[in-house]
């Protein structure tokens, strides 16, 4: 199975060579490394790597912790190996391309591109956050965030941790699901990806530049789609986590 795997440690040559060295003892083939971050005298790396189903991960990740000052920030099942920023101007570009389909070609997309599970675009109330037992406000079953598009694995029925106020963000839910949130900026509409953990995998948070990621692709695809945005319907209403 393919495997996400993130962890920080000290960025000083021959560090990443020991985390690959480690990697391979355990049996995982190294499919691709990303650097988030290096900062101050760390750095924050994700590997992508090919696990054999039948080894137990456990293994994994206590060699890892045995390295000196690495940590283990998650294990996660990836659907795919994560793909470079050029992805995003080809996605953006399908979208210009059939903007009456755009917004479920983004919402689509987005979980292949950052090792997500899935991913949804809600419309959320003004007043969600501070409202407590009053109206509905019109267009909005029961006044509650409604979802206007998820894509295929996102779960049934949709609860939806508290979003407001509407800015780009990391979050956890109440059921510890991993999301990274971006508005639009129109129609009190948000973009949710998430991940959550799975057969026992812990799945790390989105890290500051997959939400940074998550943000410039909702506002370029905002830009592209302008008014149609406000025309978005939210049909289902989903439940708070």
């Amino acid at each position: 199975m393919l495997l996400r795997v993130r962890v920080t440690l000290p960025d000083r040559p021959g560090a990443l060579g020991q985390v690959a060295r480690t990697l391979g003892v355990a049996g995982a083939d190294i499919v691709q490394v990303v650097v988030l971050e290096r900062l101050g005298g760390r750095a924050v790396d994700d590997f992508t790597v090919v696990w054999p189903g039948a080894s137990r991960v456990e293994r994994l990740r206590a060699g890892l912790a045995a390295i000196p000052g690495v940590q283990v920030d998650g294990v996660w099942r990836a659907i795919g190996a994560p793909v470079s920023g050029g992805h995003d101007a080809e996605l953006l570009a399908q979208v210009a391309a059939n903007p009456a389909d755009g917004l479920g070609t983004l919402v689509d997309a987005v979980p292949g591109l950052l090792a997500a599970d899935w991913a949804a675009a809600a419309v959320v109330p003004a007043d969600w956050a501070a409202r407590s037992g009053s109206a509905p406000q019109p267009g909005l079953a029961g006044g509650e965030p409604a979802v206007a598009y998820s894509s295929w694995r996102a779960p049934a029925p949709l609860l939806l941790p508290e979003v407001t106020p509407l800015r780009a963000r990391a979050l956890t839910g109440a059921d510890q699901t991993r999301y990274a949130v971006a508005p639009f900026g129109r129609a009190g509409l948000v973009l949710m990806v998430a991940r959550g953990d799975t057969e026992g995998l812990p799945a790390a948070g989105f890290h500051v530049t997959e939400v940074d990621r998550v943000a410039q692709l909702v506002r370029a695809a905002a830009v592209i789609l302008g008014d149609r945005l406000d025309l978005v319907t939210a049909p289902s209403a989903v439940s708070r986590s």
